[in-house]
């Protein structure tokens, strides 16, 4: 089947996925959970609106999809995934702040501290983020050994050897210049940490061997590169309307991204290498695999 030919198939089953995805999370939001029993109400309305209603939910997918390459469920690997999608949602209401990227429009809806107030918007990001290590610990149907697993690497992953350290970086960027290498650092920490944690957790709840872990390991960190490369194309490309987020930032802002400095052609090429490598890595797995491989053409070739 031709790229052109399986694309609206995998959006399909990407889309399915998100949905899901959604029941999960409301179902992790309700109030009368035992992880957010007695918590405000105006608390929970914000972080409902950070995490609910809107999204790709490619992160979730990535766990869904490494697990099932090893013969786990969704059902099996949905408490993780939602885990994950809670720590990406914290970090995009906080990304948002006027402290940090001052952004107003998110999803195609007003930012959490636009709905709400900035010191609830901290909060809010601060409980979907404690609330994902709770949702890890509750996932009764994993053994405990992947359990804690799995929360080390998340802790790793969102901490500040990873997101949170890519974001600080970031922000550094724009009172000084960096080199290539130190941005391709910061991005590997600011994106593709995530990304890399939601490839090897499905390994990891499924109980692959380690070799396996390394492998999805590379192809998550792959997708990282590439997801953040076709996200600074399409800042330079794109307009709000269709991203439904601002757009230009980085320019504006006087941050250098890897398109900025080498230019559009050089990164389609890379982004199409990036591909390539991912789908190498993914040979040995064959035809299960190929969902993988859609996902990695979908991420570095997609308009939106």
């Amino acid at each position: 089947m031709s790229d052109s030919a399986a694309r609206p198939a995998f959006e399909t089953q990407l889309g399915q996925s998100a949905a899901r995805m959604e029941e999960v999370l409301q179902q992790a939001l309700a109030s009368d959970t035992a992880l957010l029993s007695g918590a405000p109400e105006r608390l929970l309305e914000a972080m409902r609106h950070g995490a609910l209603g809107g999204g790709k939910r490619l992160r979730p997918f990535l766990v869904e999809e490494s697990a099932a390459l090893f013969g786990a469920s969704a059902q099996a690997a949905a408490p993780v995934a939602a885990a994950l999608e809670c720590i990406h949602c914290y970090s995009l209401v906080h990304d948002d702040l006027p402290a940090m990227d001052d952004d107003d429009l998110r999803r195609g809806r007003p930012t959490v501290h636009r709905a709400f107030d900035e010191a609830t918007a901290i909060l809010a990001g601060d409980a979907l983020l404690t609330l994902a290590f709770g949702l890890v610990a509750e996932a009764s149907a994993l053994p405990a050994e992947a359990r804690l697993s799995l929360v080390q690497l998340l802790s790793r992953e969102a901490g500040a050897a990873g997101m949170a350290g890519g974001q600080a970086l970031d922000l550094a960027a724009e009172t000084q210049t960096l080199s290539e290498a130190e941005i391709a650092r910061m991005q590997a920490m600011k994106t593709g940490a995530l990304l890399a944690f939601a490839a090897e957790a499905g390994p990891i709840l499924a109980g692959a061997p380690e070799a396996d872990r390394k492998v999805l390991r590379r192809y998550g960190e792959i997708i990282g590169l590439a997801f953040q490369l076709a996200d600074d194309l399409l800042d330079e490309t794109a307009d709000a309307a269709t991203l439904g987020k601002a757009v230009g930032k980085d320019q504006a802002r006087g941050k250098k991204t890897l398109p900025a400095l080498r230019g559009q052609d050089w990164t389609r090429g890379e982004l199409s290498r990036l591909v390539a490598e991912a789908e190498s890595l993914l040979a040995p797995y064959g035809e299960r695999a190929e969902t993988l491989r859609q996902t990695a053409r979908f991420v570095a070739f997609r308009t939106r």
